[in-house]
């Protein structure tokens, strides 16, 4: 199989999914219209890469540069790619106009990705002659660090299609889920929005403050799921596993779902009660040092777990 992946969108995710590829040893093609975008991906990949290469998740920085070529023309990115992943805006037309050019241009064997975190590919897809390749592979941010990605086809993507993905994945390092039919959000963005509703409504009540909320997650529970997934984690709650868990606790999680968070959490009024608590937005230059951080923590939890058997 040929090892050419085509990255459409220079942001950070078409950036991010080029080093994924490129680590994994593919010649990986990057396209942007835009020059500044373009500069700004390269500058970003070789300081990127040689971070990674610091700990561990990279073994050449330089080579893996080197297998990275940004271009100016959608044609020359996708000319012999075999696998096309698109980064663009989360704006239906815009995907809609980009997957058609990119079933016109693909080679009849490409796969045709869509990073979309949002869009089912049923609503983009639909009318192109080869939209049985066509699917979402939605990583997380960033996905360079966060290896999972959420495969989703429509209805009419060819079951082939979506294990050649789930083998291409792998392949390159991430750590593939099939999401069995399309739903809202998928599955990732749904659990975290059920999270994010409770954690909103209970600031926003004065139950807890935003920082020890934070806390809550990043000392407790995120520590468990680091590793371990809910069901593992339940499974291991009870003497007797997920089945003796549900009969000893789901009295108490049916009364929190009789009255779930609901959309009022997301109103002014209370975005603004968590606001006064958080305090001050950060400023461009903040956000990016606190943006490295992150990075430069996933890393190293990344590097941390790929060691352990």
């Amino acid at each position: 199989m040929k090892t050419n992946a085509a990255m459409i969108g220079g942001g950070l995710i078409g950036r991010a999914w080029a080093m994924v590829f490129a680590r994994a040893g593919w010649q990986v093609r990057l396209f942007d219209s835009a020059p500044a975008q373009r500069i700004a991906a390269h500058d970003y990949m070789a300081a990127s890469l040689a971070e990674q290469r610091a700990y561990g998740l990279v073994d050449d920085a330089a080579r893996a540069l080197a297998r990275i070529a940004v271009v100016e023309r959608l044609e020359d990115a996708v000319a012999d790619a075999t696998w096309i992943q698109e980064n663009l805006p989360e704006v239906l037309v815009v995907k809609r106009e980009v997957f058609v050019a990119l079933d016109r241009l693909a080679l009849p064997s490409a796969i045709i990705a869509s990073s979309t975190s949002a869009l089912p590919a049923s609503r983009f897809t639909e009318a192109l002659p080869g939209r049985a390749r066509c699917l979402v592979a939605h990583p997380v941010n960033p996905p360079h660090l966060v290896p999972v990605v959420e495969l989703c086809g429509a209805p009419w993507t060819a079951p082939e299609i979506i294990a050649r993905a789930r083998d291409v994945m792998t392949a390159v390092g991430q750590t593939p889920v099939t999401i069995h039919g399309e739903r809202d959000g998928f599955v990732l963005n749904r659990l975290q929005g059920a999270l994010l509703s409770e954690a909103m409504r209970l600031v926003g009540e004065g139950v807890i403050s935003p920082e020890d909320l934070d806390r809550t997650v990043r000392d407790g529970l995120g520590l468990r799921w680091s590793f371990m997934g809910p069901f593992e984690t339940i499974e291991l709650n009870a003497p007797g596993g997920i089945a003796d868990y549900c009969a000893r606790y789901t009295g108490f999680y049916r009364r929190l779902q009789a009255e779930p968070a609901g959309p009022a959490v997301y109103d002014d009024g209370n975005v603004a009660r968590i606001l006064d608590q958080w305090g001050d937005a950060p400023g461009p230059e903040q956000l990016a040092a606190r943006t490295r951080w992150r990075d430069q923590r996933l890393a190293s939890l990344r590097a941390h777990k790929q060691a352990q058997p």
